[in-house]
């Protein structure tokens, strides 16, 4: 918990003036007050590439698995350039040029992929070795003959492609699927089913090693949402000011953002604003304080997390009772919903339990569900932990069980009227991975609400 931190200026410039000259990460701002000293640079932890052999692994060892769940022993991915395929560079196909196909085959002798790219891929493709066969589209032909040849060959029963509800599953375009369904044989055609679950069930499940990145980034991502709470001065720092604290980490060991740049960081310190760009308001006494905040790392893996302060009057070395009792309110649902994280459980169950602890704690309801999978993208592939409302009726993905290897980001919920008919919610975001006995933090969790001192 924040303690207290001093008044500051850095070479006569306000925090609000150090942040918009990108001067901040140069000058000691923290509780250590002002210096001239310059503080040295952050080294990134993401160096290298690890995605290749990560992606390789999850080929090899999740595909077929995700394939039996779905039922299919088939799955075709068609690449395209510019505008590709979500799933495009989870199979290899990231570089394509002119149109590809990317075939996947369950056997009865393990996983077989064929790559049936036009010539000007097709080297590449074989040299690195990503899919075991290469079968190359001489000039000026087509894709679909030598496709077709490949079902012709193998013989599958049930063929899976990327349309769906998902936008991630959803990557054959109109015209893509217009074009299949002219060139392909009806019979094929009638064989093809929606790659949907096949899709879900792959990405939701990440390997050790990337457990292993996400912890690292989470971590970061955690400990820079307190450093921006340390630097901030009530009735001079705005929420704007918070957020180009943390954009300006960013840039300097080049990471990027988990979602689209304008809602990252998400910084409010006033009335629940939901998803929505930081703005001018200037921090004051009585605020709780907002951080809604993810980097992707490796330019492949996001992260999720908020956290929450309080600012303190003049004079005040704690929050009011009625404000640590909002605090312990959201936290007591945030645990509720980790224990009921455990494989099996559905994600409506998790919801359940968060929602019968907001109950308990006297917290109004909330249009939000308790959490969601995160990886590859802030709202990633899996079960959705939302349903559990007393009047709902779970479907879909709510109902999807958890499993070992799942990542989440997850909201501890505590919600109460203002006075003019808005709302303000603390919603406290943890990361967290799911083992065999249960959920496992990917960093330390928020225990205490973070308290910025005013100026005497």
């Amino acid at each position: 918990m924040k303690t207290g931190s001093l008044p500051y200026t850095c070479k006569g410039l306000t925090l609000k003036e150090a942040v918009s000259m990108r001067v901040l990460l140069l000058c000691t701002l923290f509780v250590f007050g002002c210096t001239t000293a310059v503080a040295p640079p952050e080294a990134s932890p993401f160096t290298g590439d690890p995605w290749p052999a990560i992606r390789a692994h999850r080929i090899a060892e999740l595909l077929p698995a995700a394939m039996r769940k779905a039922a299919v022993d088939a799955w075709m991915v068609i690449c395209r350039e510019n505008n590709n395929d979500p799933m495009a560079p989870h199979v290899g196909c990231e570089n394509a040029g002119g149109s590809a196909a990317f075939l996947f085959f369950l056997t009865e002798t393990g996983l077989r992929s064929v790559a049936v790219s036009p010539a000007g891929e097709a080297t590449a493709l074989a040299e690195k070795q990503i899919m075991d066969e290469v079968v190359v589209i001489g000039r000026g032909a087509g894709l679909w003959g030598s496709v077709q040849a490949q079902f012709q060959r193998v013989t599958p029963r049930r063929i899976a492609i990327n349309t769906g509800g998902s936008p991630i599953a959803d990557g054959l375009s109109h015209t893509q699927y217009e074009a299949m369904r002219e060139n392909l044989d009806p019979e094929w055609v009638s064989r093809m089913t929606s790659a949907e679950l096949l899709i879900t069930a792959w990405l939701a499940v990440k390997t050790p090693e990337e457990v292993a990145i996400l912890r690292q980034a989470a971590a970061l991502t955690a400990r820079w949402e307190v450093e921006a709470y340390d630097a901030a001065v009530p009735g001079v720092t705005t929420d704007r000011d918070i957020a180009d604290f943390l954009e300006a980490k960013m840039a300097s060991i080049g990471v990027g953002d988990g979602w689209a740049p304008e809602q990252n960081p998400a910084v409010n310190s006033g009335k629940d604003r939901g998803h929505s760009h930081p703005t001018d308001r200037v921090i004051r006494p009585g605020d709780f304080i907002q951080i809604d905040f993810g980097i992707r790392v490796y330019d492949r893996w996001v992260t999720d997390i908020q956290r929450f302060a309080y600012v303190l009057a003049p004079g005040e070395v704690e929050a009011p009772p009625e404000a640590l009792a909002r605090w312990a309110a959201a936290r007591a649902g945030s645990r509720a919903a980790f224990a009921a994280m455990k494989p099996g459980a559905t994600g409506a169950e998790v919801d359940r339990a968060q929602r019968l602890s907001m109950r308990e704690q006297g917290s109004i309801s909330v249009m939000w569900g308790t959490g969601h999978p995160v990886g590859y993208w802030a709202h990633d592939s899996g079960p959705a932990l939302s349903g559990g409302r007393e009047e709902a009726v779970p479907s879909g993905r709510q109902l999807e069980p958890l499993q070992p290897g799942m990542t989440f980001a997850f909201d501890g919920f505590h919600s109460w009227p203002l006075s003019d008919s808005t709302t303000k919610t603390i919603s406290v975001e943890e990361m967290v991975v799911i083992t065999e006995a249960g959920a496992e933090w990917l960093t330390a969790p928020q225990e205490e609400l973070i308290l910025i001192p005013s100026r005497p």
